[in-house]
């Protein structure tokens, strides 16, 4: 009776309702077979995208943080009392919310992107992914082996046995028995850090192999055996939670588990997503991942002449940044030249320093400053947009992303050199990587609705920051891709194309490039 009555009020459109948090909701009544078609106004998510950096949105404090709800809310009351109350004073704190939104002009990411994503979010959750546990098993026991043979090489490397897990004893390894030099102290001895590890590989292979070890001891103990135990026995599907109000750039979070986070840098843990798969035998895995969003995105900002005309001719705008800055021609770029370019491209997004830039290219920090000022030199325009950013932050007190996203930064002017430092980091990556994540969440609603309106089966598995995973039948692959293709790069008009590359195949590892007129 209770259902009955909650679906005709919630399928009614001329209803309103307001909720805080709305994906638990959405997710109860879909398990009950309703879907609402009212309006609906989620405070929590109104109350993140005003303050992206607040610790907490729980309802009671933002109903007594809004003016008219404090007779509401009495500091005696009991459970039910307050869960009656936080429901009247939703009503009050609905009008504070929306009238801010209309205020800073974060309406419409609301209404049209934010809103709507909660469903698309909501679904995700629900449908799960499909995770071969043998494939897991398999990956375990091979990489245990590998784990086994690197511990030895270590061992024969040091001269001796030693617990290669504690860092006490690696620490005499190293820097008493070896004798490398000393990287960075800390208050129990010498750092044995990844960081540091990296800076030793230079002086003795056995640094090298230790990060090694490392990397493959975390793929089985983080990542396998994190993974294992959540797939669900019935289905062989792990349902991960996609984080909707928890970053200061937009960008969505992956928890319980995170699959945003497995590793693609090396390739024992690129070969983790093998067990990413199809839950029928007739269906394909399809990857659509956003090409160099944010240098994209950086050009249009900063309306920079090299990097427009790079974009708007399709070359290649790392070996287009080494031809500039090694002042040679295209043809004539090196590989160690374009991969040093493509440092730089990336770091300068992310405020990269001389010093992180030699440990990347493992060269000297000169070398690294003075390709940093070469390349300031050759891309001025992207030189006066960080200075504007962080003009704007300090004028402000934030910056905004292309769809009107505020990321407040308190520390601008902070007279510790450290704090502010990060501050302007953060001013000058915000609005390239907030912009990011507004226009792969604008591309996932219009992607949804259209998969929906045309009757595909095709569903959304994952979103990966720049990279969306769908599974559908392998009948639909040549029609799906081109619309989910289209939609993506529709997404936001900038002054240079928006590119997705598409790949297909029997699994998240095994995808091969879908080229030629889809």
């Amino acid at each position: 009776m209770l259902w009955s009555s909650l679906k005709s009020v919630l399928q009614n459109p001329d209803i309103k309702i307001v909720t805080h948090d709305y994906k638990p909701l959405y997710k109860l009544l879909a398990s009950r077979g309703i879907e609402a078609a009212c309006t609906v106004f989620d405070t929590m998510l109104a109350a993140y995208l005003l303050e992206p950096a607040r610790a907490s949105y729980d309802l009671l404090t933002l109903c007594r943080e809004t003016e008219g709800c404090h007779s509401l809310l009495p500091e005696d009351a009991r459970d039910e009392q307050l869960l009656a109350s936080c429901c009247a004073g939703s009503l009050p704190l609905m009008a504070k919310l929306l009238s801010l939104l209309r205020k800073q002009g974060l309406e419409r990411l609301y209404f049209t992107v934010e809103l709507p994503l909660v469903a698309v979010l909501a679904r995700m959750e629900m449908r799960g992914v499909k995770v071969e546990k043998k494939v897991l098993n398999r990956l375990a026991g091979e990489l245990q082996e590998e784990l086994t043979s690197l511990e030895r090489e270590i061992m024969a490397l040091a001269g001796e046995n030693f617990n290669v897990n504690s860092p006490k004893q690696l620490s005499k390894i190293l820097f008493e028995k070896i004798g490398l030099p000393v990287v960075r102290r800390i208050k129990t001895g010498y750092s044995t850090d990844a960081r540091a590890l990296q800076e030793l590989a230079a002086h003795h292979p056995i640094a090298a192999k230790l990060v090694q070890y490392r990397t493959v001891s975390k793929l089985i103990n983080t990542y396998i055996d994190g993974l294992r135990p959540l797939i669900k026995a019935e289905t062989g599907r792990i349902h991960t939670t996609f984080n909707q109000t928890v970053t200061a750039t937009g960008r969505l979070s992956s928890s319980d588990p995170n699959l945003q986070n497995i590793p693609t840098r090396f390739a024992e843990g690129r070969r983790l997503r093998e067990a990413f798969t199809v839950s029928d035998k007739d269906n394909i895995i399809l990857s659509a991942d956003y090409s160099q969003i944010e240098l994209r995105i950086m050009a249009h900002l900063s309306e920079d002449e090299g990097l427009l005309d790079s974009f708007q001719r399709d070359q290649d705008v790392h070996t287009r940044t080494a031809s500039d800055v090694f002042n040679v021609s295209l043809e004539e770029v090196t590989p160690q030249q374009r991969n040093a370019a493509k440092a730089v491209n990336f770091g300068i997004i992310y405020g990269i320093s001389d010093y992180g830039l030699s440990l990347d290219l493992k060269i000297s920090r000169a070398e690294a400053k003075k390709f940093i000022d070469e390349y300031f030199r050759r891309y001025s325009g992207v030189a006066d947009y960080i200075k504007r950013c962080v003009e704007t932050a300090r004028r402000e007190g934030y910056v905004t992303t292309l769809m009107s996203r505020r990321r407040y930064i308190p520390d601008i002017n902070h007279p510790n050199h450290s704090r502010r430092g990060f501050a302007e980091r953060v001013a000058r990556n915000t609005p390239i990587q907030g912009s990011a994540a507004d226009i792969i969440k604008a591309a996932m609603v219009a992607i949804d609705r259209e998969l929906t309106r045309q009757g595909f089966a095709a569903a959304m598995l994952l979103q990966v920051h720049d990279e969306l995973i769908f599974e559908l039948p392998s009948h639909e692959l040549t029609a799906a891709a081109r619309c989910v293709q289209r939609l993506m790069e529709e997404a936001f008009l900038l002054k240079v194309p928006l590119k997705v590359d598409l790949k297909a195949g029997p699994d998240w590892y095994h995808l091969c490039p879908l080229e030629g007129d889809i």
